[in-house]
């Protein structure tokens, strides 16, 4: 079937118009089926992974609907609430409402923390018609009466599963209980757990379902590859990979995962130490550090970003041609959203995870929620083939650490990476 192109959905002119100078044609099947609903009116659930396009599937028909009913917002109100996990991917939202409304008048702003809060509360004094904000600073401002909420009309709850992993399940139902009963909520989630499903329940009336990608789907054109080695052969194994990508036409940008913040800390001085440009990335850092250090990976100043699953999601950065599970995550949905940071918009990536004995747990669990193995590279000195075997074997983690065969500790040397294409669809 011929997909609709944009030029066939009932928007106003001036989104038409901003959709032409984007040289945006066809629409996401996110998009596709997102925006005709919200246009009705629709509350909506909406499983999807960050990369399918969901943001211009709900902020056309938002800004479709400012356009057509203008109003005057009362001061410190918002008629639109977006709720993000992260400032990151509210920077992100706030970008494409600016983006896809060049055309229609309209204001917004973000409020997250890590910056002072002087600008958002003037921001927020004449009133908006587009707030997006994180859980955290938004229920301060309300708490010292920066901010009402009782004129909401669209209400968008963004990554609900990674709103929920980062325990900000209690700070959402309360500010679910401050917004007026009738609006049009829509929630997105890359899983639907049944905690979702009942949050969900909460929230929505009679909303449409869409199913965009199921939580088992792995980015396209990805080569996918685990490492059976000792937690101390890590950091030689990453060299050589950096070392690899550094002399790789194209896509030279990396980014490492670590567990912990000081695990990315340690790891980030690691390398810079080794002679590789890198910077870390994660929670603790305030919200200028991490703006420098994304624009100078962006910029490929520090071509290696070490990160904690903070920047998995909503960190859309271009020419990532390699990712490395330098730590598995103990998540395995996690996974999913850490090597989407590379084939971004069809491009081809390396994702490679390093799987230690403590790790083999975290490896089995990864591969039953995208239901197939990762393909095994033993291609390098740091190779434990009984480490291997014994993830082939299903045993469980504890016990004894496996004691190599004779000859089979230690593989070759490097030499490539192998296809692994699993489909899942292209975002903008």
């Amino acid at each position: 079937m011929t997909p609709t192109p944009f030029e066939a959905l009932p928007l106003a002119a001036p989104l038409h118009r901003v959709l032409r100078e984007l040289n945006y044609t066809v629409p996401t099947p996110i998009q596709a089926q997102a925006i005709p609903l919200l246009l009705q009116g629709r509350d909506l659930l909406g499983c999807a992974q960050t990369g399918t396009g969901k943001t211009a599937g709900f902020a056309l028909p938002i800004l479709q609907a400012l356009h057509l009913h203008p109003r005057q917002v009362r001061p410190r109100s918002c008629r639109t609430l977006v709720l993000a996990p992260t400032r990151e991917l509210a920077g992100q939202v706030g970008k494409s409402f600016a983006t896809y409304g060049k055309h229609v008048n309209f204001r917004h702003t973000l409020v997250y923390g890590g910056v002072g809060q002087v600008p958002q509360v003037n921001a927020m004094r004449g009133g908006v018609e587009v707030l997006v904000a994180t859980p955290g600073r938004l229920l301060d401002l309300i708490d010292q009466r920066h901010i009402d909420l009782s004129q909401v009309e669209f209400f968008v709850l963004d990554e609900v599963d990674r709103m929920l992993d980062m325990g900000f399940l209690r700070d959402v139902k309360r500010i679910v209980a401050m917004l007026p009963a009738k609006r049009q909520s829509l929630f997105f989630s890359a899983t639907l757990a049944p905690n979702i499903v009942e949050l969900a329940r909460t929230i929505l009336r009679d909303p449409a379902h869409i199913n965009i990608m199921p939580e088992t789907t792995t980015a396209e054109n990805i080569d996918q590859q685990v490492c059976f080695l000792a937690r101390e052969d890590k950091r030689p194994l990453l060299d050589q990979l950096l070392r690899g990508q550094a002399a790789a036409v194209g896509q030279k940008l990396t980014i490492v995962f670590s567990r912990t913040k000081h695990g990315a800390n340690k790891l980030a001085k690691s390398l810079c130490a080794a002679g590789f440009a890198a910077d870390a990335i994660h929670g603790n850092k305030s919200q200028a550090a991490r703006e420098k250090a994304l624009d100078r990976f962006k910029r490929g100043l520090t071509p290696v970003l070490v990160a904690t699953d903070v920047a998995a999601r909503g960190v859309d950065v271009k020419d990532v041609g390699l990712v490395v599970n330098f730590d598995l995550p103990n998540e395995p949905e996690a996974y999913v959203h850490r090597i989407g940071r590379t084939a971004r918009a069809g491009a081809d990536g390396r994702a490679v995870s390093f799987c230690s004995e403590d790790e083999l747990e975290f490896l089995r669990e990864i591969e039953k929620i995208i239901r197939m193995p990762i393909p095994r590279w033993d291609a390098h000195a740091w190779h434990i083939e009984a480490l291997a075997e014994r993830h082939r074997r299903g045993k469980s983690v504890g016990g004894e650490p496996p004691k190599p065969a004779p000859g089979a500790q230690r593989g070759g040397q490097h030499h490539h990476f192998g296809r692994n294409r699993r489909r899942s669809g292209v975002g903008r």
